[in-house]
């Protein structure tokens, strides 16, 4: 889970981690390494995600080719699990009033679309942040519209004018 909040990757992707999809550098710097549709992309990872990651490798005596978080039999965790997992966490933590009670029952993938909404409103580029995700950025735009401008922008008309005009030569 922590994986996807703090990484934005999709849940099957955190299942789907091995060791050797995580370079971890000097420092608490590292990134890591994601698939999807046969898709691969690199994410930086955060420093406090790089140092548990470091501790984690280290104390599960894991190996380059073994699962991130492997499962009780040492294969990936099943979908079902997780979502147990998952279900169990918001029960744990989220308190029981009706403010709340709407969000028990959320699916996993909210943690997602909370990191990619951080990233934006931290004024990560869309640009990079759909890379991070594995995803366009009229996609980032079409599913979180309100991280993004909103406010009417007054357009200076000559000088898009001037910008848009051709060179004399082309004029005639």
């Amino acid at each position: 889970m922590r994986m996807v909040a703090e990484q934005a990757l999709r849940p099957s992707e955190a299942r789907a981690l091995r060791v050797n999809d995580v370079m971890l550098l000097e420092r608490e710097l590292g990134k890591l390494t994601a698939h999807h549709n046969g898709m691969v992309r690199e994410i930086p990872l955060q420093p406090q995600t790089a140092l548990f990651l470091r501790e984690w490798i280290s104390e599960s005596g894991l190996h380059d080719a073994d699962l991130l978080f492997p499962g009780t039999r040492g294969g990936p965790v099943s979908a079902s699990v997780c979502q147990q997992m998952w279900q169990q966490a918001q029960e744990a933590v989220l308190p029981r009033d009706a403010l709340y009670s709407w969000r028990v029952g959320e699916p996993i993938s909210v943690l997602r679309d909370s990191c990619l909404v951080k990233w934006l409103r931290r004024g990560i580029s869309a640009v990079t942040v759909a890379e991070w995700a594995g995803v366009t950025s009229s996609w980032l735009a079409l599913r979180y519209p309100h991280c993004f401008r909103t406010e009417k922008v007054e357009i200076d008309w000559d000088h898009l004018a001037e910008a848009m005009a051709l060179p004399d030569v082309l004029k005639s």
